[in-house]
């Protein structure tokens, strides 16, 4: 199996059974996030110890791209400190708009894991919007647990 094929049954999967799709009612981060040109909505909710994302969930609607996007970032992140989230944003940024594959050291596309399955969606551009969503709902919900810290 091609990784391109790999790839779309990755997505496919995590839009049919989404991973870490559930409202967290003891969240201490929230951000809502929606693309009114294609109706994806979502809310991220974050439950973060210190400065690790103990938990990670997402509840909304969409695209299957949205969704497993919403899925396989909640899979990724879980576990890890903001600011390593930030930087799994800043990569999966940079794929989802096309860097070049040659510009991705192998490290990095190891450290990748499944999120390299988005990597098809910079080829379609109309579809950048719905895989990022998810990562631009994270980042802002990231944005006030920083704030927050920086103000304790």
């Amino acid at each position: 199996m091609r990784d391109n094929e790999l790839y779309q049954e990755m997505i496919l999967d995590h839009y049919k059974n989404p991973r870490n799709c559930c409202t967290m009612h003891d969240a201490t981060h929230t951000a809502s996030g929606d693309n009114p040109l294609c109706g994806d909505q979502l809310e991220i909710y974050l439950n973060i110890d210190g400065d690790i994302l103990k938990e990670i969930t997402f509840q909304g609607s969409g695209c299957a791209v949205s969704q497993a996007s919403a899925s396989l970032m909640t899979e990724h992140l879980k576990g890890r400190t903001i600011e390593e989230s930030l930087q799994v944003f800043d990569k999966v940024h940079m794929m989802l708009t096309g860097l070049h594959p040659d510009e991705i050291n192998t490290e990095d596309e190891n450290a990748m894991g499944k999120l390299n399955a988005l990597s098809g969606v910079a080829e379609f551009p109309m579809r950048v919007k719905c895989a990022s969503l998810a990562w631009h709902t994270l980042k802002s919900a990231l944005k006030e647990s920083r704030e927050n810290i920086s103000t304790e």
